[in-house]
């Protein structure tokens, strides 16, 4: 039993350990069972149990009304669950890999967006998009985008990216519950490689708020999903050099600027990491937030490692492409000596 600070409450929790796919799975358990309104569907997520088998057993437990196989259409998949949506349904959609979601942008920003806007504030739109992300796993070309700028950029929609097992759950049930559309990115890196104790039942971390997953002094990393282990290492890496803090966003929309804020102050040094390509991507929205925001508080420029601005290569030229703990050491050195 442990307290559950995610939470900001002071009960004990049960905990199991659990792997990212598997608490995700158990996310899902829980909501269809707390909520009659919430749905699952997706290409595969039914008799297969998704790709990744994240949706392992529900279609058995709920029926194929409430864990339903759609077409190989991702238009069509949130195209429905726009109308599920406005009939009292709560839909969580799995886009099968992140590039196989750019057919269902259209839905999405001129519909899934707006309503709220649309209606004047009067229909709340709690429609869930879920879908792996990232590189490292071998796979072919567009199974490997980070996408999230996209739907960061897109108003009226939550975006989250959990890094652990325990807020791959709670962020998710945070997202079914909330009455705006949100969109999880899942690491897929990560998905069974990585392994944490997670409160069984129940259990939500609520959107916007980020966690701090090491304490130091000297530089903050700034970094989320899949990007905070490796930022984790590379601040290990430099333990005998310098007291690193390392920032876990968690919440990119709503972004937890006073988190971000606090961080920058207290180390005066800031590196950010994210895998997608360099131009316009997240890493540049924070970088100009510290730089409005947190300027006088600042020693040195704000400094980014991130992929590249070319396609994501062919799994031969993978590691070249993704950040490393040796280019987010780098920086982080180049920094320190500013």
């Amino acid at each position: 039993d442990t307290t559950s600070p995610s939470c900001g409450g002071s009960w004990s929790r049960t905990l199991a350990e659990k792997s990212i796919v598997e608490a995700i799975n158990e996310a899902l358990f829980v909501e269809l069972e707390r909520d009659a309104s919430v749905m699952v569907m997706g290409e595969d997520v039914g008799r297969a149990g998704c790709v990744f088998r994240a949706t392992t057993g529900l279609r058995d437990r709920f029926g194929a009304d409430r864990c339903v196989d759609t077409p190989l259409a991702e238009a069509g998949i949130l195209g429905t669950a726009v109308g599920l949506c406005m009939a009292g349904w709560r839909p969580v959609c799995e886009m099968q890999y992140d590039a196989f979601s750019y057919p269902c942008l259209e839905q999405l920003i001129t519909h899934v967006g707006r309503y709220r806007w649309r209606t004047g504030g009067t229909m709340e739109f709690p429609l869930v998009v879920r879908m792996p992300y990232g590189g490292g796993v071998r796979a072919p070309e567009l199974h490997d985008d980070s996408p999230e700028a996209y739907y960061v950029h897109t108003p009226g929609v939550k975006v989250a990216i959990p890094s652990t097992p325990a807020d791959a759950k709670g962020l998710l049930a945070a997202a079914i519950r909330d009455p705006d559309p949100v969109v999880i990115f899942e690491p897929k890196l990560h998905y069974r490689t990585i392994k944490g104790d997670v409160p069984e039942g129940d259990y939500v971390v609520p959107l916007g708020k980020a966690r701090l997953a090491r304490e130091g002094s000297d530089l903050t990393i700034v970094a989320y999903g899949s990007m905070v282990p490796l930022a984790e290492r590379a601040a290990a890496a430099l333990a005998g050099e310098a007291s690193v803090e390392v920032l876990d966003i968690r919440t990119l929309k709503p972004l937890d600027e006073e988190v971000l804020l606090a961080s920058a102050a207290k180390t005066g040094k800031v590196v950010i990491v994210q895998e997608a390509p360099r131009t316009c991507g997240y890493a540049a929205e924070l970088a100009a937030i510290l730089a409005e925001k947190a300027i006088l508080d600042l020693h040195g420029p704000v400094l980014r490692v991130t992929g590249y601005d070319v396609p994501y290569p062919y799994w031969q030229l993978e590691d070249a492409y993704m950040p490393s703990v040796a280019r987010v050491v780098d920086a982080a050195r180049r920094l320190l000596e500013f």
